[in-house]
């Protein structure tokens, strides 16, 4: 695998979970990390705030910039690229990692639940990638991945909660349109996990997915990270899946991955079961 050592990464969310975890797999190349997360203080349920994940990047070996910055607002986004490119002399990578979940049906979704999830994850990728893309113009092999699913319009992934899948199809979307925008200048790609990802934020859907049925976010982080090293030019509008990358990269034994090893796992959402 190719390295990210004097990248700068700006990732959203990556407070906790799969985008501190891909914070972290670059941080051991030596990579400039922004924590551009909203997680300052201690959740009374959620591990880790930016502070906690800056202080593990530094000991992982990259450098880090933590700031809190609230996704929905336009103005916070645009000063923390502003902030992060001063900082580290440039962006080469966005992450679109943020993103928000709640699984109902129509009469079921709240309103302020049907806001929050298309101001994280449609707009909140939409602004991010506004706000970057002027520096990642000037990057060195520069990319912008999305944590999003590919395009599948059956209607089983609809019909039971409408207002989430659109909102993460609205990521898929940015892929595709952005990567026809920017072809040859930036890599727009999407990175989705095979199987489900045991996180701290899963566990709160109320055990939904048992952890022994799930991955750890190490296998989204090794795969995004594979992509990330892949040459900008050549590697765009793709809808990964991160074990399928890792085959590519000669992985085949996938068992450390898992947070039961031998246990059956669960596959995510947007893919069909094997």
């Amino acid at each position: 695998m190719g390295s990210l050592k004097g990248k700068t990464l700006f990732i959203t969310g990556a407070s906790r979970g799969i985008g501190a975890a891909i914070a972290l797999r670059a941080a051991r190349d030596g990579a400039n990390i922004v924590i551009a997360a909203k997680s300052s203080r201690p959740h009374p349920r959620l591990p880790g705030t930016i502070h906690t994940v800056a202080a593990d990047i530094e000991a992982a070996g990259g450098r880090a910039l933590a700031l809190q910055m609230d996704i929905r607002d336009e103005q916070q986004v645009a000063a923390a690229a502003a902030q992060a490119a001063e900082t580290f002399g440039g962006i080469d990578i966005l992450v679109n990692n943020a993103s928000a979940i709640y699984l109902a049906g129509t009469l079921q979704t709240p309103p302020k639940r049907l806001d929050l999830m298309f101001q994280v994850n449609v707009r909140g990728t939409f602004l991010a990638s506004q706000a970057c893309l002027p520096y990642l113009l000037q990057g060195n092999n520069p990319h912008i991945l999305n944590l999003s699913p590919p395009l599948d319009l059956s209607p089983r992934w609809f019909k039971d909660h409408t207002a989430y899948t659109i909102s993460k199809y609205g990521m898929s979307l940015c892929v595709l349109g952005m990567a026809a925008e920017f072809q040859g200048k930036v890599a727009v790609n999407a990175l989705w996990p095979k199987t489900v990802i045991h996180t701290a934020a899963l566990a709160m859907l109320g055990g939904l997915v048992p952890a022994e049925a799930c991955r750890t976010p190490e296998i989204v982080a090794d795969a995004a990270h594979a992509v990330l090293c892949r040459p900008s030019a050549a590697c765009s509008g793709r809808f990964f899946i991160d074990e399928e990358v890792l085959r590519e990269e000669g992985v085949s034994d996938f068992e450390g991955y898992a947070v039961s090893p031998g246990h059956p796992l669960r596959t995510d959402l947007f893919l069909p079961p094997d």
